[in-house]
């Protein structure tokens, strides 16, 4: 099993560093790990952000174990030498195109939640969200007008197969869980949620056991606070997707719970290749200062093994030893707690 650890920048080091302790932990056969630099590291060490030798290294692992990127430093360079373009490159280099990001109240910090408590522990979604398409991969430019305004544009487009192809992850995903699916867009205004709306409900046709229903963007928000407990498996696209997967890891409290797995069509001898992140960016503003989260983490490794390694046990083993220390009061500074990121690390692997 070929992992590609790539720790990134700012928070990324040190809770790389919990979730390699809890590997190790495992004991797992026949373990290697490759770790590499990226992001503003890589621009630092190698003149880009994501190096050739790091984009060789993800494309012969079977899995990528990704921190975070994103350097203040680095917010005056070109945009394709940014740090973050090095997570854009090894979406599109790895044909990782769905993203799933699930959200769910771990009991006991209801309170925490910027909801009600009894709102609150309704919370059990996954957000399936578009990776390789939408605003983030369109056409983009600042040109100036004829008049001498500078004007700013991103173009929005998706072409059918990849909404379909998207669109059966989500409706898989849903026969996993509770058999609903909500398909996010705002087709009302944009011609590009329209097909969306319109490829989504064909594929639908080959789910007769999926409850599909529509939602428009501003209304899924306004949702997601009001009666979050509604949803249970969300597809959108790629804009849409980002942003309401940061609401919802608010609802439950902090950004710094919430992983994530990016799969693609890449088959191992294992199971499925992906990358696995926490969702929470790389917090320049606590690097080095000892007060990250690791479990976001620490979880994003769990659905390493259960993707793309098919190691169910282990990775529901993590799980139950982040849940178990969140009950028994083991919190960091981001949900009101003096607990720092190696004493996390330690008391998750206490537990393992």
């Amino acid at each position: 099993m070929k992992i590609a650890v790539l720790p990134g920048d700012g928070i990324g080091p040190e809770i790389m560093a919990e979730a390699r302790k809890v590997l190790a932990a495992l004991d797992l056969p026949g373990v290697i790990l490759w770790e590499g630099d990226v992001g503003g590291i890589g621009y630092r060490r190698h003149g880009q952000p994501l190096p050739p030798e790091t984009l060789e290294m993800a494309r012969a692992a079977d899995a990528v174990l990704f921190g975070a990127v994103g350097d203040p430093a680095c917010d005056g360079l070109e945009r394709h030498l940014r740090p973050e373009q090095a997570i854009l490159g090894l979406r599109t280099a790895l044909g990782l195109f769905a993203n799933l990001r699930p959200a769910t109240m771990f009991p006991g910090l209801e309170d925490l939640s910027g909801l009600r408590p009894e709102i609150a522990r309704e919370i059990d979604l996954l957000i399936v969200r578009e990776l390789n398409g939408d605003v983030y991969f369109g056409e983009k430019a600042i040109r100036t007008l004829d008049d001498g305004r500078r004007q700013g544009f991103d173009f929005m487009s998706y072409a059918e197969d990849e909404v379909r192809r998207i669109a059966h992850v989500g409706f898989r995903a849903a026969q996993g869980r509770k058999g609903r699916l909500c398909s996010v867009d705002k087709a009302n205004v944009l011609e590009t949620s329209q097909l969306w709306r319109d490829v989504v409900i064909e594929v639908s046709a080959e789910y007769p056991d999926v409850e599909l229903t529509h939602m428009y963007v501003d209304n899924a928000a306004m949702q997601l606070v009001r009666n979050p407990g509604q949803f249970d498996t969300v597809v959108t696209g790629n804009l849409f997707g980002d942003i309401l997967s940061d609401q919802a890891s608010m609802c439950v409290g902090s950004i710094g719970l919430l992983a994530s797995a990016s799969l693609g069509e890449s088959q191992t001898e294992f199971g499925t290749k992906g990358l696995y992140e926490p969702i929470h960016g790389s917090a320049p503003d606590i690097a080095g200062t000892g007060k990250a989260n690791p479990m976001a983490m620490i979880l994003s490794a769990a659905m390493m093994l259960r993707h793309s390694f098919g190691r169910e046990a282990d990775a529901t083993r993590i799980e139950t030893a982040v849940a178990q220390a969140l009950a028994d009061g083991v919190k960091g500074a981001d949900l009101g707690g003096g607990a720092g990121t190696v004493e996390i690390g330690d008391e998750v692997l206490a537990r393992l």
